[in-house]
């Protein structure tokens, strides 16, 4: 297929894809779905081996968030029966993230509902990484706390923050129809507050909202632009008491697409399959370790993931390896020039670290709101978007009767703000 030994060859070369190849790319057949798989796969055997990043998430405070991102189950209104709770103290979180650390995740990601943190709220987090760092030697602490104000990015870094993330989501033209409480434009500022302080960005999108394939290669292209070190992408969950519950939008091979798209944009960055892999890829996860090679292990911000056990087993089952803690994630050009303070600049930077020649790079791990992740329960819709999706052609469903999945989703009562023990 002509496509593919393009894309394949841009891919190994660093170069960019057109957007008309990344649109072709969604809109491939399910019989060429294992060719499409293969073609990807080459792409990130040549960047990340069979290394796969394990990452772990801590909610730090869990809903009652004041923004109105209409996919999340933390949302302003939202009904869904998920935990909450206010901030973790420093010793309950850095107890949370050791059950991670011990089931071999290099990542541990600290996120907390709301707009934005206050400066007493970054003291708490600051307080929260350095516990963690003192327990856990040579790990690495990603922190999701929303919008940033000026001098918040450089205190998080101070106090040992490592990477910084802040999703974009979805396209710029659609956004406005999802959120309307904070602005497109503010999370780009975000992403570049946290990569001029030194923080690795980590930005991503959520797939299943109701946007068209141009939604889906718009963000994405912006996300190369932005270039972030490493890219999450999640999966809408339908979650039972949010006005989404009986819209499923996507399938396991849309999901393999989506995937496949993103890994040929964004050769070299780091893609995580974020929340949602359980719910939407089923028994076709081991297929995704194809195409990402980044992965959260167990639970999620308010749903649960499946056992961390089951989760090692498949990345054994499927021929590749958990990435050790002195392993370097990133190919040594980005990495180089991460350590090196490039890219820094964000997309004002044009081509990022350079670590994409002339072009720009794609992003990161796994949250979405102000602040709130890959939590796996998402609020309403808004009819904006859905009518986005519809003008571009219909969308699939997984039910054919329109019955909610509720047997496949599960909110978390397990984990930090609870008595029972983590799922890791």
């Amino acid at each position: 297929m002509d496509l593919l030994n393009t894309l394949v060859d841009k891919g190994l070369r660093r170069e960019l894809p057109t957007r008309e190849e990344a649109l072709a790319v969604l809109a491939t057949s399910d019989d060429e779905l294992l060719d499409v798989v293969t073609a990807a796969g080459k792409v990130r055997r040549q960047w990340f081996g069979r290394r796969v990043k394990l990452n772990y998430l801590v909610n730090l405070k869990s809903g009652l968030c004041p923004e109105d991102c209409s996919y999340c189950s933390q949302r302003l209104g939202s009904k869904a029966g998920i935990l909450k709770y206010t901030w973790l103290k420093p010793d309950e979180a850095s107890k949370a993230a050791a059950a991670g650390v011990a089931g071999g995740a290099k990542r541990v990601c600290l996120v907390a509902s709301g707009r934005g943190p206050t400066d007493r709220d970054v003291d708490r987090v600051s307080k929260t990484i350095e516990a963690i760092k003192e327990e856990n030697e040579g790990i690495e602490v990603c922190a999701c706390l929303g919008l940033l104000t000026d001098g918040q990015a450089d205190r998080l870094r101070s106090a040992g923050a490592d990477a910084y993330n802040h999703n974009l989501n979805t396209s710029e033209e659609t956004y406005g129809a999802i959120t309307t409480t904070h602005t497109y434009a503010d999370r780009v500022e975000t992403v570049q507050q946290a990569q001029a302080a030194g923080l690795s960005a980590c930005s991503g999108l959520i797939a299943g909202m109701g946007e068209s394939d141009k939604d889906l290669v718009d963000v994405v292209f912006a996300l190369r632009d932005l270039d972030p070190d490493s890219v999450p992408v999640n999966f809408l969950i339908p979650f039972e008491g949010t006005p989404l519950a009986k819209e499923w939008n996507l399938t396991p091979q849309r999901c393999l697409r989506i995937l496949a798209m993103v890994r040929f944009v964004c050769p070299d960055v780091e893609v995580r399959l974020a929340g949602g892999r359980e719910v939407h890829l089923r028994s076709m996860q081991p297929l995704a370790l194809h195409l990402v090679n980044s992965i959260f292990l167990g639970d999620y911000l308010t749903s649960e993931g499946q056992a961390g056990q089951t989760d090692l087993d498949m990345i054994a089952d499927a021929g590749f390896e958990v990435e050790g803690a002195g392993t370097t994630t990133l190919p040594r050009h980005r990495a180089d020039a991460l350590a090196g303070g490039c890219g820094t600049g964000g997309a004002s930077a044009g081509s990022g670290c350079g670590s994409h020649e002339a072009s720009g790079a794609g992003g990161c791990g796994s949250h979405g709101g102000g602040g709130c992740g890959p939590c796996g329960g998402h609020g309403e819709q808004e009819p904006a978007a859905v009518a986005n999706a519809e003008a571009d052609g219909p969308v699939a469903r997984t039910d054919a009767g329109g019955v909610a999945r509720t047997d496949l989703v599960a909110v978390r009562r397990r984990g930090a703000g609870t008595d029972l023990a983590p799922n890791a």
